[in-house]
């Protein structure tokens, strides 16, 4: 069954339906049709703005009936193109953007109810009051919404200790495509009666249903938090020391990041605002720990990396002596995609790999990119706990990526080349989206894909959650 475009008739029921300041359209639609790398300009008919799990379910349910193609948005932020569609007949944008209600907190039970539109800034805020922590976070918390963080499965900084979104959801209520409403909002920890639609529905990026509002696992507030900025000889010896820091303080090890000398390059070029380094060298970790109180997260951080220091598993290391300097640490690991995007990546690449393989993935990868051009750079950096590495490949000093943007395909063909035989995948944390969709049918289990597809035709038989992402057009 083909997509169709609406009909002034049917646009003209959706105005009436939502009232004036619920749509918009022609150039009042343009900031609902961007992708943050100004990559793509998305196609909209009409910009839809429910205000209520109601008015989604109604918008969802006519499209299916007129095969109108629905393309959910919540933030805006994501980076493989979910959220334009960029060619075909012009769809409704349905964004949640007017549904922020924080729904309740139970401090208790530790969850919070959030609609998809709630910015995570928001939900951090809402989780502080309450004296609870929500841990997913990410730089572009300040603008990523609920429903795009859980469409994507998204991961960020904490998933070393929090595991990912779908870790940190206990239910959630969608609409799926034919307009009805999954009313999965419980909040139990244990629940086994037959499917976990909760679980297919997060990661699937809108295209088996719109998440409108999520129940959130909450935790207790770290009492006691202690950052560390460590310079290390390679990212064997980066890997090496994670263990030696779990050995020591157990499950309290919050966050690992690799960061790279390039990283910190960039942002001395691009943002001279940003925080100077404590120390630089070839490559450098920031490593958080938490605890409650009484855990004495800090001694045992500096016991550890002393002990670290002395057995030449590190080379250096400064800990933060206060708040405001462990702010300054991690604004230079959050500065990281800005100066990228200021630069002009040729190629970018969201990956994952088995933790005992990422260094072979910086080095080979590396070898990889200077194959198909020796002056090409790597910024490398990422979550080391999880094995997930941005592997940014960027042209020449002095170049632009324009010089080079020939190169992008031949260069992204040999990073997940190498990703695939290493075990890993060509997507950790920021989806497929329309731009890796080619990539799952090139680098999937074909008996996954084959299911994947026989799930999307039995809940959107019509095929009008946001056709082309996650899974390609089959010719």
């Amino acid at each position: 069954m083909s997509i169709v475009a609406p009909t002034p008739d049917f646009l003209d029921g959706l105005r009436d339906l939502l009232g004036p300041s619920g749509w918009r359209d022609g150039a009042d639609a343009a900031p609902w049709l961007d992708e943050p790398r100004g990559k793509w300009s998305g196609l909209a008919a009409i910009v839809a703005r429910p205000a209520n799990t109601g008015e989604v379910a109604e918008i969802v349910r006519r499209c299916a009936e007129a095969r109108v193609a629905v393309v959910p948005r919540a933030g805006g932020t994501g980076l493989v193109g979910g959220q334009t569609l960029v060619d075909g007949p012009p769809p409704v944008v349905l964004s949640l953007d007017r549904m922020t209600a924080i729904r309740s907190v139970d401090a208790a039970e530790d969850a919070l109810v959030a609609e998809a539109g709630v910015i995570l800034e928001h939900v951090h805020a809402a989780a502080e009051a309450a004296d609870r922590l929500f841990p997913l976070s990410l730089a572009s918390k300040g603008s990523a919404r609920v429903g795009g963080l859980l469409s994507t499965n998204a991961g960020g900084v904490g998933v070393l200790r929090y595991g990912n979104a779908r870790d940190l959801t206990l239910g959630i209520e969608a609409v799926l495509p034919d307009g009805s409403v999954l009313h999965g909002l419980k909040t139990l920890r244990k629940d086994n009666t037959g499917y976990d639609l909760r679980h297919l529905l997060i990661g699937s990026e809108g295209t088996l249903g719109v998440i409108t509002a999520a129940a959130l696992r909450l935790f207790p507030r770290p009492r006691e938090t202690a950052t560390a900025w460590v310079a290390v000889a390679s990212p064997e010896a980066a890997c090496a020391l994670l263990p030696r820091l779990r050995d020591r303080l157990g499950g309290a090890v919050s966050a690992f990041e690799l960061i790279g000398a390039l990283a910190l390059d960039f942002i001395a070029q691009e943002l001279p605002d940003a925080p100077a380094p404590p120390l630089k060298a070839p490559w450098m970790v920031l490593a958080e720990a938490s605890g409650g109180a009484g855990a004495r997260v800090g001694e045992a951080l500096e016991e550890a990396l002393a002990e670290a220091l002395e057995a030449g598993a590190a080379d250096d290391a400064v800990i933060a002596q206060n708040e405001a300097q462990a702010a300054a640490f991690w604004r230079l690991r959050e500065e990281i995609p800005q100066a990228n995007r200021r630069v002009g990546a040729v190629a970018s690449h969201d990956v994952a790999v088995p933790l005992a393989a990422l260094p072979r993935m910086v080095r080979e990868g590396e070898d990889a990119v200077r194959k198909v051009s020796q002056g090409l750079r790597v910024n490398c950096f990422g979550h080391v706990g999880d094995g997930n590495l941005h592997f940014n490949v960027f042209p020449p000093d002095g170049a632009t990526r324009e010089d080079f943007a020939g190169l992008a395909g031949a260069v992204t063909r040999a990073v997940h080349d190498l990703v695939d035989a290493l075990g890993g995948s060509v997507s950790a944390e920021h989806g497929l989206g329309r731009l890796k969709a080619d990539e799952l049918v090139r680098y999937g289990d074909p008996a996954k894909l084959r299911a994947m597809r026989a799930i999307k035709a039995a809940l959107d038989p019509a095929g009008v959650m946001n056709p082309g992402a996650v899974l390609a057009m089959e010719e």
